[in-house]
């Protein structure tokens, strides 16, 4: 399955409380922002209880909530079991929502694109520099590719989408996971950094040629074309509400 579908997780210090208090403190992932934000709004309204989340990554959201800077923090990369126990107090992960990792980009007068996995980890590899390669081309007849040079678009912040799309690329790649690995932060081969989705996002919109990952969401919002990508069966699938649905019906870990 090419687009990921993650877990955002709430990572409380189980101690932290609020008693009397009409406001929380958040920060942490931007992939769930645009939920968020509503979902805030209408709690506010509600309840009276303000919720003030700062979207600055789930690097960031975690490293705050360590420092005891917030009541919580969000993150699409969960702590590993050695970051719970490096913790000043416990920590627990509360599941709020799921979503997909689309891969947007930006071919003038192309709006439908196929890639596969191997095709995404090339590119970002630097090993495939035009949208003409014949490589591209072959996986998608009828449509006019032009002789233009590629430029990637990566995070430049800690981030949980960051995660989700390397541990996707080492998965269908030895070369991506012998060079470049997985993780929140990675030394990227080439192209160009932006914070959080909508900096990605932006980035993707303005200049032609780009390519690079965002939440679904951003995507939608910003009217960005995002690829259909090869899953294991050979099929192209195209990222949807429906389709992150049925993604997403596994059984999430303790």
């Amino acid at each position: 399955m090419r687009f990921a579908v993650v877990l955002l997780s709430f990572l409380l210090f189980t101690y932290t409380g609020f008693a009397g208090s009409m406001e929380l403190i958040g920060a942490g992932a931007t992939f769930p922002y645009p939920l968020y934000s509503k979902m805030f709004d209408a709690y506010y309204k509600e309840f009276g209880v303000k919720v003030n989340y700062q979207a600055i990554g789930s690097g960031g959201g975690i490293r705050q909530l360590i420092n005891r800077a917030v009541d919580f923090g969000a993150t699409d990369a969960f702590l590993s079991d050695e970051e719970m126990r490096e913790a000043p107090g416990e920590i627990v992960h509360i599941p709020t929502c799921v979503g997909a990792v689309v891969v947007a980009y930006n071919i003038p007068g192309v709006k439908k694109l196929r890639l596969t996995g191997e095709l995404l980890a090339d590119i970002f590899l630097g090993k495939i520099r035009s949208w003409s390669d014949p490589r591209i081309v072959q996986v998608n007849p009828g449509v006019k590719l032009p002789s233009m040079r590629i430029i990637t678009v990566h995070r430049s912040d800690g981030s949980g989408t960051t995660f989700i799309f390397t541990n996707y690329l080492s998965k269908v790649s030895e070369e991506w996971r012998k060079k470049v690995g997985f993780g929140k932060a990675v030394r990227w081969p080439g192209g160009l950094g932006a914070k959080g989705n909508p900096g990605v996002a932006g980035l993707i919109k303005q200049i032609p040629g780009t390519i690079g990952y965002i939440e679904l969401a951003y995507a939608l919002q910003n009217c960005i074309p995002y690829a259909s990508i090869k899953n294991r069966s050979g099929s192209f699938v195209e990222p949807t509400l429906d389709s992150i649905m049925e993604a997403s019906n596994v059984e999430l870990p303790k």
